[in-house]
């Protein structure tokens, strides 16, 4: 993070705050100079917008909500065909309202490169709800490229400052700017940053014909958020690393001891999921600063996977993520097509020791 911050730090300070008000009309006076209608341009969503550009490289364009980004982006490129993996259920919606629509075509996410042609989309997710692993954004970018095809890579799990999906090749970027960008689970938003200015002005034209435009106070929410973006994300990474550690090392250990933490985790966990446990080379380089937040453990009993996120303290049992708070998910409530017995875990602000302790305890309680 520090190596990243080095190079696009954003001073905020006292004076910024004090003129920074709150401004919730949808309308202005004609006069030439000033906004005219917030379905078109509001202060505080400039505001937002202006950070979130240095912030990724780009121009940055905001919208209601990250599933109404991703619809504002396949209304752009107008694709004939999709290739996408499993990822967030909500984006796999928005292709099928399209499909209904316009007849665009779902391919798998490693289909043959000759399926594509000039003109489609490839949408990576990286890292992939709700696993946390990542895939190599370099590989589809030349995979879409080769064949005159976009490449849109959501980036939610990994906000600037651990990944830049443009330096490996990515044609748009986007985010869901509930979690990270926003932090504190009280706003809605969704976030596409492009780099060509031709693709800029058409999504602001089409965001003004559509209406995804995000409010007024969103917009204040997002820059107030905005100030404390790095030490969030940051704070989360190292404390999820050290938990995913702790985990990994104890289901590596052979015959744990009677009544170990080792014991109580192998009996309890089948599977952990996250990019820090993958072993490619291309991983550290495009996350050099770190990992996600998220990550997926495996149990090896249905009921026990139900049972478990009513026995923690620390964790909160709730869908989203993003927020101050750290909370587990059992994933099957919200989306069906995962494993039933999978937990996603996302980590956020508290110590990871009290973390780490609130999950043994909650492991031991299943025995």
């Amino acid at each position: 993070m520090a190596a990243w911050n080095a190079t696009r730090r954003i001073q905020y300070t006292c004076s910024v705050i004090a003129t920074l008000p709150q401004r919730h009309s949808t309308q202005a006076e004609f006069n030439g100079q000033n906004y005219v209608y917030s379905r078109e341009f509001a202060p505080n969503a400039s505001r937002f917008e202006a950070i979130l550009s240095t912030l990724l490289s780009a121009h940055a364009v905001t919208y209601a909500t990250g599933l109404a980004a991703l619809h504002a982006a396949l209304v752009l490129l107008n694709p004939r065909r999709i290739s996408v993996g499993e990822g967030y259920h909500g984006s796999h919606e928005v292709i099928g309202v399209l499909s209904r629509l316009t007849g665009l075509q779902k391919l798998p996410l490693d289909c043959p490169a000759d399926a594509l042609e000039a003109g489609d989309v490839v949408l990576l997710e990286t890292p992939v709800n709700p696993l946390g692993t990542v895939f190599s954004i370099e590989a589809y970018a030349r995979k879409a490229h080769a064949r005159g095809a976009y490449l849109i890579v959501d980036s939610t799990f990994a906000p600037p400052g651990l990944q830049d999906p443009f330096l490996w090749g990515a044609d748009v970027v986007l985010h869901s700017g509930s979690r990270y960008f926003g932090g504190h689970s009280d706003m809605l938003c969704g976030v596409l940053g492009v780099k060509r200015a031709d693709w800029h002005w058409q999504l602001l034209e089409d965001r003004a014909a559509l209406g995804h435009v995000m409010g007024n106070l969103e917009g204040w929410l997002g820059v107030r958020s905005l100030r404390t973006l790095e030490i969030r994300v940051q704070r989360a990474s190292e404390s999820s690393a050290k938990l995913i550690a702790w985990l990994d090392q104890a289901m590596k250990v052979d015959s744990p001891g009677s009544g170990s933490e080792e014991e109580t985790i192998q009996n309890a966990v089948k599977r952990i999921y996250h990019a820090s446990l993958q072993d490619e080379p291309w991983v550290r380089q495009q996350m050099p600063n770190g990992f996600g937040p998220v990550f997926a453990i495996v149990l090896k009993d249905e009921e026990a996977a139900k049972t478990l996120p009513s026995k923690l303290s620390f964790f909160q049992h709730a869908t989203s993520l993003g927020g101050v708070e750290s909370l587990i998910e059992w994933r099957a409530l919200s989306d069906c097509r995962v494993d039933r017995k999978l937990l996603r875990i996302s980590v956020r602000l508290e110590d990871w020791q009290d973390l780490k302790m609130d999950l043994l305890q909650a492991f031991t309680s299943l025995q």
